[in-house]
């Protein structure tokens, strides 16, 4: 079934998406949960592989937050796609994962301000219809696989990757 994912896999879309590095690299997509312990781990060794493999890999990143075991995953990701608008998703995103253990409405809002984000629009936006709309297409595109069952749920150049998401577990993904 792992072969059947990229012809079910929405393609990346640079107008929608979330994709930072080069079009013509390998490309590790993650469906991902703010909450989730095993996405903040994978997105530190994903961290690692771009560092080190600078100008050859590319990620994007897909919402699929896990409401019914992670409570404030919904909202996480909703201060993702707010601070998005405001052309800040990757650096709220990076700070959602290093505070992960603090995402209170009241935290959020002060990332927005750390971030220097209009706070009051992005409180709008947060809950706006655009930013649920937003996620609930990263969660259909998810389920659309028929691979995404929890997070993470990482591809490799649109193959679901199954097993360790160690930094050398994704280089040698990478390489094939």
């Amino acid at each position: 079934m792992a072969g059947d994912s990229a012809s079910t896999l929405e393609p990346l879309d640079e107008a929608v998406d979330h994709v930072r590095g080069p079009a013509d690299a390998h490309v590790i997509l993650v469906y991902g949960d703010y909450e989730c312990p095993y996405t903040r781990l994978a997105f530190r060794e994903i961290e690692r592989v771009e560092q080190e493999l600078r100008g050859n890999v590319r990620f994007a990143y897909r919402h699929y937050p896990l409401t019914e075991i992670h409570p404030h995953a919904l909202a996480a990701s909703a201060a993702a796609e707010a601070a998005a608008i405001q052309g800040r998703f990757w650096e709220m995103h990076e700070l959602l994962f290093h505070r992960q253990k603090a995402l209170e409405d009241e935290d959020l809002r002060g990332y927005a301000a750390r971030l220097e984000l209009d706070v009051a629009r992005f409180e709008i936006d947060k809950t706006g219809a655009p930013v649920l709309e937003r996620i609930r297409r990263d969660v259909e595109s998810g389920d659309a696989t028929g691979e995404v069952e929890g997070t993470p749920t990482i591809f490799i150049d649109g193959v679901v990757h199954r097993g360790r998401y160690d930094a050398d577990a994704l280089r040698s993904a990478l390489r094939g």
